[in-house]
């Protein structure tokens, strides 16, 4: 979030598509080349979260947690459209879209070319990332459209909040719905360490720094923490890859499948939240972070989940690294989209 608010990108956010997309490749050859390696750290597992990747995981999630600001909550009431917009899309729209989606192309447009389990398991990564919303960039998102970072702060606190309650009765919901067998303990274990537990010591961390009111040390611890996270996102889709090489290896076509659906979802989405905000007079600056927070997705614990539920080799668990390097060249594509039609929200 500093590097939103001080006007820019670091250099791994700019790339980040270009380095998810080296790494896909560096965890796909090293999985093919060393193949006892990845099943050893593959065993490594508790109560089938495999211990390696939660680490990295939770590198990742904790600094996202401590840009989190519960005192935001407080303006809650005082852009209710664009709020309205967002958590309309992100609960009651999007989880379902995407299993629908799913469901179309996995079982019906893609079905000569999966295998019927194999598709269930590609459907239930989608659904994993469509009841997930996004957390964490955002924030950059937001600054690179000149939106309003109060109405950002609120809108994430608010999807955290809803998120701890919603994520596993809709997850669960959505694959049982999808003739998918969840096991309540697992989803609800899963919530607890990839959400309730980063958010909780994001908000210690949070109240510790700014005991005096100085938000600056804030902003330079997260500055400070950022680049592990994003070295944590990079490890994990190299170990991710790496577990899936074989798979891949032998039907790379299933990367560009799982990429349809994904791409079609997260355009469409945007088209609704943006094309709503428009026709309800939302301003630009609360319009253009609601239509992007609506799109985005919470790929960390979508990654999480679907490991700890599915396992480390499991289609769900590609599905949801697919979405990985889906998600930043399509939001970006966004961002500019969004600054080229600025103009007709302004003209109103």
């Amino acid at each position: 979030m500093s590097e939103a608010e001080s006007g820019g990108m670091g250099l791994f956010d700019r790339y980040l598509s270009v380095w998810v997309g080296l790494c896909i490749v560096a965890g796909v050859g090293l999985g093919a080349v060393f193949p006892a390696v990845f099943q050893a750290i593959a065993a490594l597992e508790y109560a089938s979260v495999n211990l390696v990747v939660a680490v990295f995981i939770w590198v990742m999630i904790y600094p996202m947690m401590v840009n989190v600001d519960f005192a935001s909550l407080r303006d809650v009431g005082k852009k209710p459209k664009g709020l309205c917009i967002t958590l309309v899309v992100n609960w009651l729209v999007k989880p379902f879209s995407m299993a629908a989606l799913g469901v179309l192309f996995f079982e019906h447009v893609f079905a000569g070319l999966v295998a019927p389990e194999t598709a269930k398991e590609y459907i239930a990564g989608m659904i994993l990332l469509g009841v997930a919303p996004c957390t964490a960039m955002v924030f950059v998102w937001s600054q690179l459209v000149k939106g309003d970072a109060n109405y950002t702060l609120v809108q994430v606190s608010i999807n955290d909040l809803i998120m701890v309650v919603a994520f596993a009765p809709l997850a669960a919901l959505l694959l049982g719905v999808t003739d998918i067998v969840v096991p309540w303990q697992t989803l609800l274990l899963s919530v607890l360490l990839y959400v309730v537990i980063p958010l909780g010591a994001g908000y210690l961390t949070r109240r510790r720094l700014d005991d005096h009111g100085d938000h600056a040390r804030i902003a330079d611890f997260t500055a400070a923490v950022k680049p592990y996270s994003v070295m944590g996102l990079l490890a994990t889709v190299v170990l991710l890859f790496g577990f899936q090489a074989t798979v891949i290896l032998d039907k790379p076509l299933v990367i560009a499948l799982i990429a349809v659906p994904l791409l079609i979802q997260s355009y469409g989405i945007f088209v609704v939240a943006y094309g709503w905000a428009y026709l309800w007079r939302v301003p630009f600056s609360t319009a253009a972070p609601a239509a992007l927070i609506g799109t985005s997705n919470f790929f960390e614990l979508a990654v999480a989940v679907a490991i700890s539920l599915f396992g480390l080799h499991s289609g769900a668990a590609l599905a949801t690294v697919v979405g990985v390097l889906v998600e930043v060249p399509v939001m970006l594509s966004l961002v500019a989209f969004s600054n080229r039609t600025r103009r007709y929200f302004d003209v109103r």
